[in-house]
């Protein structure tokens, strides 16, 4: 996994990385990585299984970056640029990063969370090689990386992955999606969403290029030029994305386009009906963090054939549902997801306890609620109690209700996921504010702003004397949602 070297000895000269026009080798991403450690070293003392945080845009630093820690056998941590300071020192703190890695467009962003920072610029990756000019020995029981994923405590919980994770991942992903050796996987996701990070690791596997483009802001006209200009065969987008592109295109993609991968979210009805009316390949996939991404996948013929289905487990990987005495489910029948396999992450980072919940007898309990067909065939019906999947990013409404919670007016509030045509879903949120405060929905989304990411930030707010509450106290979710569906919203 480490080792670039078996790519770079019989194949130095074919292409890697492409970045605009620029096409970057195996044998030249070999020497940038070694660059890059050796820049690293110079800057810190670190030893093998130290965390280090990666705080960058998509491009060559953060590429070469990523691989110069694999070399080192340093711990990456990708930390979203979307996130607030407060958000970032959060993940930082958590995941006990020794450093953090940022280019010029996240210098500010890094300043001031409490470690080291390194920033590295594309001219950083000159420098003199290392000594490190051999990908060490790796076990693929080595951790790899820490990714927070989605957690119903307010805060995200950090995944551990290993090599061994993310070798069998990538290996599952090739057999259902047919790899072959002259593909090129254009990456317009983030790289520290698992969904684009994925995408770098399994071309460093496969031996293949990948076409790296800026995952924000979303440039429509830039991806479709892309689609139709370049022999690109793979992309991995999430449902909105391809909805905005198929309304923007004007030209015909490329003809070796041979599959659109979509994950994040459930595809709309009626995005599957227009796909499938205009012959686009789509093929949709149920994953997680703590899977190292794929967990099934339907492949384009079986998502015209049924829609709705995620398709058959991946090589490897063993899907179970159960009702809510354990008790395995009957066909047909909606329960939780277990999912079991190869590529299921080894825990919790410092958390044992939520680790002890969701590995159990070996089996990761996801808290989604799907079922299996006759035909073992996946359908996945609601994502994470309570989460909100909105334009493919996860936001958890604790966070959000913690945050509102903070402003002197509010007493209490629920904040919740409304469908949405563009986004899957759009957050809301129900507020109880205090004896004689009435504060506007524009001054609490201002104050959310101030504290959260803007795509956390409730679009619509609807206030309320006393939220429902069960008769031990606790918030009824399900009644408080029905403030907006008696306003018709």
């Amino acid at each position: 996994m480490r080792d670039m070297n078996r790519h770079v000895s019989p194949e130095p000269d074919k292409t890697f990385l492409i970045l605009g026009e620029q096409g970057i080798t195996f044998a030249g991403m070999n020497r940038l990585a070694s660059s890059g450690c050796g820049v690293i070293k110079r800057f810190k003392p670190l030893r093998p299984g130290d965390k280090v945080g990666i705080l960058m845009a998509n491009g060559l630093p953060n590429v070469a970056s990523l691989l110069a820690l694999m070399r080192m056998g340093l711990v990456a941590v990708p930390l979203n640029t979307r996130l607030t300071k407060p958000e970032l020192k959060w993940q930082v703190d958590n995941a006990d990063c020794r450093l953090v890695l940022c280019d010029p467009s996240t210098i500010a962003q890094a300043d001031g969370l409490g470690v080291d920072v390194l920033e590295m610029r594309q001219q950083s990756f000159n420098e003199p090689p290392s000594e490190y000019n051999e990908y060490g020995s790796m076990d693929l029981a080595d951790d790899f990386a820490i990714v927070h994923s989605s957690g119903t405590s307010g805060r995200p919980k950090a995944a551990v992955l290993t090599y061994g994770n993310i070798y069998h991942s990538a290996q599952a992903s090739a057999l259902k999606l047919d790899s072959k050796q002259d593909d090129r996987w254009l990456c317009v996701l983030p790289l520290y969403h698992l969904g684009g990070l994925s995408i770098i690791l399994r071309s460093l596997i496969y031996g293949t290029a990948i076409d790296l483009m800026p995952a924000a802001p979303f440039d429509l006209h830039a991806v479709n030029q892309k689609l139709s200009d370049h022999p690109v065969t793979l992309v991995s987008l999430v449902p909105t994305m391809l909805q905005r592109l198929l309304e923007a295109r004007t030209r015909p993609w490329h003809h070796r386009l041979r599959l659109i991968l979509l994950g994040g979210e459930a595809p709309s009805p009626e995005l599957l009906q227009r796909c499938i009316a205009e012959d686009i390949p789509i093929a949709t996939s149920y994953g997680l963090t703590e899977t190292a991404s794929q967990v099934a996948t339907a492949l384009p013929q079986l998502v015209y054939r049924k829609p709705g289905t995620v398709g058959k487990p991946l090589k490897q990987t063993q899907v179970r549902i159960i009702d809510e005495q354990g008790e395995l489910a009957a066909p047909d029948i909606p329960g939780e997801v277990l999912v079991k396999g190869a590529s299921v992450m080894r825990g919790y980072y410092n958390d044992s306890a939520a680790t002890a919940k969701a590995l159990r007898a070996g089996w990761l309990h996801t808290g989604d609620i799907g079922y299996l067909d006759q035909d073992g065939d996946l359908f996945i019906l609601q994502r994470r109690e309570d989460l909100i999947v909105s334009g493919g990013e996860n936001i958890y409404p604790a966070e959000v209700e913690a945050a509102l919670r903070r402003h002197p007016a509010v007493a209490e509030s629920v904040v919740l996921g409304l469908p949405d045509p563009e986004w899957g879903q759009r957050v809301a949120a129900v507020i109880e504010t205090r004896a004689g405060q009435s504060p506007s929905a524009d001054t609490l989304m201002s104050f959310a702003r101030e504290k959260l990411a803007g795509y956390k930030v409730p679009r619509q707010i609807a206030f309320v004397d006393t939220l429902p509450r069960t008769a031990s106290g606790k918030l009824q979710r399900r009644k408080a949602r029905k403030v907006f569906e008696d306003e018709k919203v």
